[in-house]
């Protein structure tokens, strides 16, 4: 998960072509978890997703 470089977050999963985003990081959450349920397969459904948080930030010195 990271910031979008036009406003609001995006999400994608690792070693899957899961790709998602949202205007505020609750729409993000819930856009995952549709997005998850798209992708796989009830049976197949992971019971949790772990999201990593990325940001870079640039500091005047």
């Amino acid at each position: 998960m990271e910031n979008s470089d036009e406003g609001g977050f995006v999400a994608k999963a690792l070693g899957f072509p899961i790709f998602t985003e949202g205007e505020t990081f609750q729409e993000l959450k819930e856009n995952i978890v549709d997005a998850v349920k798209c992708h796989f397969e009830p049976k197949e459904l992971p019971h949790i997703v772990r999201l990593h948080t990325v940001k870079d930030e640039v500091m005047a010195i």
